[in-house]
């Protein structure tokens, strides 16, 4: 079966904007609530976290269900009410055991008085599972700046790469879809944090540099394929053209997309809270990254052709005499 995507054209670029949209939406409120588009962990922003855990091996120390609200009010009584609370899952045994708390810096003295009080309130907590982290505001600003400025190299490069591997056109459109899918990925982890309370650390710029490479891959091969099929088909519609090289390529896409996808959805139910939002970036962003490959960059190539009034090939079009295409 033959899949006409440029037919349909109109429904992909709406259900991306309309996704893009949501996004865009989100990242406003966030930053109106937080001072931020995305809300930021503490390797952004500097503070100390507090990762506690129930020891239930002690007698009933684990009966009764961790109260948020009694923690919020411990916090509030010792001046941390702008904290970040959530309950946690204990790893051993899958239930709320644990409490994880985000708050501004804290010294040793008022980390000791906090756990304390928090232990003679919900229970004994377990000094070998318990994690204390305090970073640095200095740190978290020089994290920022260098995932960014990584950000705009990598993309500088891309922008070259595609400039000398094909003409403007193509190029233009495979920065669109990659933004696309930069944006897109943002966007729905902002949706997120003001949903989930998830937050975005400095493996969030590694996820987006790595989505990055993964979404010009794919849209290279398929880009490839037009410009091959550009050179042996004459008097053809180029909407023709952009659906062969689709269908043509889509199976590729789809299998490399899923055999990624299962190694990445391991790692998110397995790999710990450390690498959970990390895993989460990239199956959004490789997803993001194969759906804008083959339904976006593809069909906006088509109606910026069309547009131009180039949307049939014939023998004197100058791209048929473009050097041949090493597709291995």
């Amino acid at each position: 079966m033959k899949l006409h995507i440029n037919k349909w054209r109109s429904l992909w670029w709406s259900i991306s904007a309309a996704i893009i949209l949501a996004g865009i939406i989100s990242m406003v409120i966030s930053w109106q609530t937080t001072g931020y588009p995305l809300r930021p962990s503490l390797d952004f922003v500097g503070g100390t976290r507090l990762l506690l855990e129930r020891d239930c091996s002690e007698a009933d120390n684990c009966n009764k269900p961790i109260d948020i609200n009694l923690v919020r009010d411990i916090a509030k009584k010792q001046g941390l009410g702008d904290s970040s609370i959530q309950i946690i899952a204990d790893k051993d045994t899958g239930k709320d055991n644990g409490v994880l708390i985000r708050t501004k810096t804290l010294d040793v003295e008022k980390r000791t008085q906090l756990k304390d009080t928090l232990s003679a309130k919900i229970g004994f907590f377990d000094s070998s599972k318990n994690q204390i982290d305090t970073v640095g505001p200095t740190l978290g600003r020089q994290l920022f700046t260098t995932g960014t400025t990584a950000l705009i190299v990598s993309f500088i490069g891309i922008v070259l790469y595609l400039g000398f591997r094909f003409q403007w056109d193509y190029s233009a459109f495979a920065i669109v879809a990659t933004f696309h899918d930069l944006l897109m990925t943002v966007g729905i982890f902002s949706i997120f944090g003001l949903l989930f309370g998830m937050e975005v650390d400095s493996l969030f710029i590694v996820a987006l540099l790595t989505i990055t490479g993964f979404s010009v891959n794919d849209t290279v091969v398929i880009y490839d394929r037009i410009r091959e099929n550009v050179k042996t088909h004459e008097n053809v519609s180029f909407n023709e053209i952009v659906d062969d090289a689709v269908n043509q390529t889509i199976v590729r896409s789809i299998n490399t997309t899923l055999t990624t996808l299962l190694s990445l959805i391991a790692i998110f139910l397995f790999g710990g809270e450390t690498l959970r939002n990390f895993a989460l970036a990239l199956i959004i962003g490789f997803t993001m990254g194969a759906y804008s490959s083959i339904f976006i960059s593809s069909t906006l190539l088509a109606w910026w052709r069309q547009h131009k009034g180039e949307s049939t090939i014939t023998p004197s079009n100058p791209e048929t005499i473009d050097a041949p295409v090493d597709n291995s």
